[in-house]
């Protein structure tokens, strides 16, 4: 397991094929499948298959990706958090979701801005993106608290739901992060 960072509770690691069912759990938590979409992740199979052609070729194509949160000292997973490179955005976009039991802790918010801290220090990114629908107000409210700004509404190529686009100038607040 490689460790990409930790902050005073999280501990966020590359994920790895055991963590499948974990996988499971959280694509078809009720706030995964309401806010992001069903990816049909219905056994460890599925999400074998997801892990090895989304998140894992990620880190070997772009060095970077989603990592897995655990509580630290704990090897308790509670969400994933990291960076998205769509083929369709100009610049790198955060992505997090997090079990619906660890909600509202404040982990999400760890999360991101050691994220955000990391993505600066270390891969050199200057701006980040974010993406959300419409409707969650609870990423909405996050994406605002660490510096994000709403830049749009737009939908993905193909898609016919309308999502806001955010942006972070992490050059404008490096000190704060």
């Amino acid at each position: 397991m490689t460790q990409i960072l930790q902050t005073e509770r999280l501990v966020l690691r590359e994920f790895n094929i055991g963590d499948t069912a974990f996988v499971v759990e959280l694509l078809n938590s009720e706030g995964w499948l309401k806010y992001i979409g069903n990816r049909n992740i219905n056994n460890v199979d599925d999400a074998l298959h997801y892990l090895e052609n989304s998140i894992l070729s990620a880190y070997t194509k772009l060095g970077f990706g989603l990592w897995l949160v655990e509580l630290k000292n704990q090897n308790m997973a509670i969400g994933m958090c990291g960076f998205i490179k769509r083929d369709t955005l100009d610049y790198e976009d955060l992505g997090f979701a997090f079990l619906p039991q660890y909600h509202s802790k404040g982990y999400a918010t760890e999360a991101a801005l050691a994220t955000l801290q990391y993505g600066r220090m270390n891969l050199n990114l200057k701006q980040v993106l974010a993406i959300t629908t419409i409707t969650n107000e609870a990423s909405i409210k996050l994406l605002t608290k660490i510096g994000f700004g709403l830049e749009k509404r737009f939908y993905l190529p193909g898609e016919t739901e309308e999502l806001f686009l955010f942006r972070n100038n992490l050059t404008a607040y490096e000190n704060s992060i």
